[in-house]
């Protein structure tokens, strides 16, 4: 009798259980890489960031989770191949999901951002290697995955710079920043929830049952821009832009209306690390649940259930609370020196990159499309606002990611193979 047969809800109940470990990898690690930025510029506390990146990247992964993470479920090995071994793919999945789930842990101990995609993969093609052999493994998406590595941060990276450079000239040089900040906010905002609402609308809601045309998908998108740089417009009159403020400390009032506008762009990049990253996690489970359901019948891409989703998106939300505060602080504070108008640029374009990605179905790392973003707005000021220490230890971080994963999916799947 096979290992499915005899053993399918212990199968399950493990597959949960380091599907969830995975998750709260996530959390510590990359979710703390999306909100550090608006940690380190002041524009949020860290609780503060903790409630909206639960909330967002919650949403995030039930609601526009589904496309990536068949992506990342169906093509790193050929299902030909491995059909006529079904128990060794789920001894296998397991296997990486603890192994990447702890290689996560170790480096968010040491507060170092790493790839949580780059480690599953690692994970998958560790047990992959000693399963099957080189044969069964889809070198072609491996490079198509590690090419969008290489491409995320890069544009991400000139994004930021652009925005930058654009709130520079349309704000931080203009004859009174202050207003210029009132003016011209509301437009950023408009095109982050214009962008964020496509992607929900389009590629996001098909697997709960709601299938909408793309007309009326940009029609709504649309009117959800115009209503929050409404919204945004409204709360900017709060802030005190009087002649007298503006004279005392002009730049510091700027500082103030980007922070408002940074809580916007923190909760679009929770959203778009969520709907892009659950996929690491749940990924595998979805290949393991479809295996268990069907034995003999592999295929390219894993139905992914509603309460799978949910299920990472709340091992996300964990992992943040418990555990990011460490990432926070080397993102957030020891890169470059962060302000609500820097901030805003590196977060508003990551998000902006990772939402396209997603919108395609393809895996990027949010470490590194942020990582990219912050050092966008640091070039903008030149290499002295960078510290090169912390980024040569932020790269070598990223050449570990991989091997290490992978080391560790090794000794998980071994350990396993012998239990079970």
């Amino acid at each position: 009798m096979s290992l499915i047969a005899q053993h399918t809800e212990l199968l399950l109940i493990l597959a949960c259980v380091f599907g969830f470990f995975m998750a709260w990898g996530i959390g510590a690690n990359d979710v703390a890489n999306a909100m550090g930025t608006s940690v380190g510029s002041g524009a949020v506390t860290i609780w503060q960031a903790v409630i909206i990146a639960g909330v967002f990247e919650f949403l995030g992964a039930w609601l526009a989770g589904g496309e990536v993470t068949q992506t990342i479920s169906g093509g790193l090995i050929k299902p030909e191949v491995v059909a006529a071994q079904p128990d060794l793919l789920v001894v296998g999945m397991l296997a990486s999901l603890v192994g990447a789930g702890t290689f996560l842990l170790v480096m968010s101990t040491f507060g170092m951002p790493v790839s949580t995609g780059q480690s599953i993969i690692g994970g998958i093609l560790g047990f992959a290697l000693v399963a099957f052999g080189a044969g069964p493994i889809n070198w072609g998406e491996i490079v198509s995955i590690v090419a969008s590595w290489i491409a995320s941060p890069i544009i991400a990276g000139a994004l930021a710079f652009l925005l930058f450079e654009s709130i520079r000239r349309l704000v931080l040089d203009n004859p009174d920043p202050a207003a210029g900040a009132r003016r011209y906010i509301p437009i950023y905002v408009f095109l982050a929830a214009l962008v964020i609402s496509l992607v929900t609308l389009i590629k996001g809601l098909s697997h709960i049952g709601l299938d909408l045309s793309l007309a009326t998908s940009v029609a709504i998108s649309l009117g959800i821009g115009l209503a929050v740089a409404f919204g945004a417009a409204l709360i900017l009159r709060r802030v005190d832009l009087s002649p007298e403020a503006r004279a005392s400390d002009r730049f510091r009032n700027v500082e103030r209306v980007f922070g408002y506008a940074q809580i916007f762009t923190a909760a679009t990049m929770a959203f778009a690390h969520g709907s892009n990253d659950v996929a690491n996690a749940v990924g595998p489970l979805a290949a393991i649940i479809n295996t268990l359901s069907h034995p003999g019948q592999i295929s390219a891409q894993s139905e992914v259930p509603g309460w799978v989703l949910v299920l990472g998106g709340a091992g996300i939300v964990f992992g943040l609370a418990t555990y990011g505060h460490r990432v926070i602080k080397t993102i957030g504070g020891r890169i470059t020196e962060l302000t609500p108008t820097r901030g805003f640029s590196a977060e508003l374009s990551a998000a902006s990159t990772v939402v396209l990605a997603t919108w395609f179905g393809i895996p990027v790392s949010t470490t590194q499309t942020l990582v990219g973003g912050v050092l966008g707005v640091g070039l903008a000021r030149g290499m002295r606002a960078l510290d090169l220490s912390v980024l040569g230890g932020v790269f070598a971080g990223w050449v570990l990611t991989l091997p290490g994963a992978a080391l560790f999916s090794i000794v998980f799947y071994y350990l396993l193979h012998a239990l079970l």
